[in-house]
């Protein structure tokens, strides 16, 4: 028996094979694909999907910094005491605080003004020039008074402070505070650097040592040189008196940064009862100042390491009365504003910094998540609607020749519309189609044999009648 036609199957049974798996490779299979159906679905989808990602760029903040730096005051100072404290509270939660020794709110001031200093936040008192400051500086709230004591050696109480004039007035160390909240307060009653009136910006330990010798007539006392233990032993001093502000509500009206402070009768010492009455007197507020461009978290963070470090009572303030958003010579920060409205947000409530700082930040992408999953489903059931268009388009054409054939009056007709369908035979061979849309292309096809043969058999009988007569 010859063999070679059962050599011929094999070989042509091996030939199908291999263009089988030529026709299933990735080229092949790559130009089936209707690159423009998926053009016109693809880029949208990507579109928005980027804009959504771009929208949650746009307001995903950085982490915050573990390292920030504080411009505090003079070694030994409140300022520098307390910010001592804050180092303490921020050190709890990850964040190393640098603090860097000032001569007092002016330098301070300086400081966060100078964007070569690159400092994030200091202790600034009210009342300082507004030529020293940057627009960019914004309060996170008031943390404590600093008390404005006047004393001054008179054989009568005096009532204002224009009274002083002509007199020799030690109004604190250059550059501090307390010189610029003196020198506000004189000017407001005349009193100007090159009149009569002798000026001395003096250290407080030498202004302290210069009432006690009555080198000076008058002493400003602020912040770190009103210390109460001074006051009370100058109070004890022949002829030292405790200025009172009579006007303070016209004080109060003129300074808005000026607070009013009753300090009660005996505060100072309940045995001489010093005080002997109450008295009434005026306070700058010291503001924790930054730039508008701190991390939210770490503004968070601050103020709640104020509210542990100035939230305790003192002789001049009550617990709880700071840290405050009442706002003073500082606009306050939007976040500022914010905490001390509604406090710390959720995620920072229940979990560590580190990681509610990480999911505070991944927040943000949920929406864009919501956003892009769906939009990326959809595009598959997009491209099969268009896909499976082009074969709808193609059926149409299909239906209307088939309602066309009802009507026909010869053979020539039959045959023109014919031609017609070869043509959208033709046209559904050469889609592009993508293998799982492949059944659907086969079975148009199905139904244009059906139509054609319903033409064809029309055709053939008319032409038989035509040769029969």
């Amino acid at each position: 028996m010859d063999e070679r036609p059962e050599e011929l199957k094999a070989e042509l049974k091996a030939d199908s094979k291999a263009d089988l798996k030529a026709r299933l490779r990735l080229p092949h299979r790559l130009m089936r694909i209707s690159w423009r159906d998926l053009a016109v679905v693809a880029l949208p989808t990507l579109l928005i999907v980027v804009a959504a990602f771009a929208v949650a760029a746009h307001f995903i903040r950085p982490a915050p910094p573990s390292h920030i730096v504080m411009t505090s005051g003079t070694d030994g100072s409140t300022f520098r005491t307390l910010a001592e404290r804050y180092r303490k509270v921020l050190k709890r939660n990850g964040i190393t605080l640098e603090i860097l020794p000032s001569l007092g709110s002016v330098d301070n001031l300086k400081r966060l003004s100078d964007p070569k200093q690159h400092v994030d936040v200091g202790f600034v008192q009210g009342g300082l020039p507004v030529e020293l400051r940057s627009d960019d500086l914004v309060s996170l709230g008031s943390m404590f008074y600093a008390p404005l004591f006047v004393l001054y050696q008179s054989p009568a109480p005096i009532e204002r402070l224009s009274q002083l004039a002509g007199k020799r007035l030690a109004i604190g160390r250059e550059g501090s505070g307390g010189e610029a909240l003196a020198l506000a307060l004189l000017k407001g009653n005349g009193i100007e650097p090159g009149g009569a009136t002798k000026l001395l910006s003096l250290p407080d330990d030498q202004a302290l040592q210069a009432i006690s010798q009555h080198r000076v007539d008058a002493v400003f006392l602020a912040g770190d040189s009103a210390r109460p233990d001074e006051i009370r032993r100058l109070l004890h001093t022949a002829g030292v008196r405790l200025f009172e502000f009579g006007q303070i509500d016209a004080y109060l009206r003129r300074f808005r940064y000026l607070s009013k402070i009753d300090l009660p009768m005996g505060a100072l010492d309940l045995g001489q009862n010093l005080p002997a009455h109450p008295m009434a007197l005026i306070a700058p507020t010291v503001e924790l100042v930054a730039h508008d461009d701190l991390h939210p978290a770490l503004s968070d963070l601050l103020i709640e390491a104020a509210q542990e470090v100035h939230g305790h009572g003192t002789l001049l303030q009550h617990a709880g009365e700071f840290p405050s958003s009442v706002e003073r010579d500082f606009p306050i920060s939007d976040d500022a504003a914010r905490y001390y409205k509604s406090g710390k947000s959720f995620v920072y409530r229940i979990l560590p910094f580190w990681l509610a700082s990480l999911a505070d930040r991944m927040l943000v992408l949920v929406p864009v998540i919501v956003v892009a999953i769906p939009t990326l489903r959809f595009l598959p059931a997009m491209y099969g609607w268009r896909v499976r268009r082009r074969i709808y388009r193609r059926y149409a054409l299909l239906m209307a020749l088939e309602r066309e054939s009802q009507n026909l009056h010869g053979a020539e007709q039959a045959r023109a519309i014919l031609e017609r369908l070869e043509e959208i035979e033709a046209a559904v061979i050469n889609l592009k189609l993508p293998p799982r849309f492949a059944d659907e292309a086969y079975v148009l096809r199905q139904h244009i044999d059906f139509v054609r043969a319903r033409l064809a058999n029309f055709a053939a009988t008319q032409d038989k009648a035509t040769a029969t007569a």
